[in-house]
């Protein structure tokens, strides 16, 4: 699969179509919080963080996350990416640690996700 940004929107079935194209059960993302807007069907993160550079994102506004689309609830949603490590932003870990960071995040993808 190659990467897609979604601008507009997307649905679950696409999203699982996605994901067992590649990973099975998961797809991973890169959602741009400023922009509102995410990347998905890269093989790694950093794949979907260059595609999203390219198109005019900034750096700091990038955020690793994979999606469950099979999941529902906050379980669909994990934080977990190696773009996450950004000392200079005090994210230590591969996990989004700011809460508020981590409803940003939710909200940009909810925007997306077209039931």
């Amino acid at each position: 699969m190659s990467i897609e940004i979604i601008r507009t929107g997307t649905t679950r079935a696409e999203l699982t179509t996605a994901a067992e194209e590649l990973f099975g059960d998961m797809v991973k993302a890169v959602v741009d919080i400023q922009r509102k807007l995410m990347a998905i069907g890269g093989e790694l993160h950093s794949d979907e963080e260059s595609a999203l550079l390219e198109d005019g994102s900034e750096q700091n506004n990038l955020w690793g996350i994979n999606l469950y689309p099979g999941e529902e609830g906050d379980d669909w949603i994990e934080f977990d990416s190696m773009i996450n490590v950004r000392p200079s932003v005090k994210n230590r870990s591969r996990d989004v640690e700011d809460s508020a960071l981590r409803e940003s995040i939710r909200a940009v993808v909810a925007d997306l996700l077209k039931e």
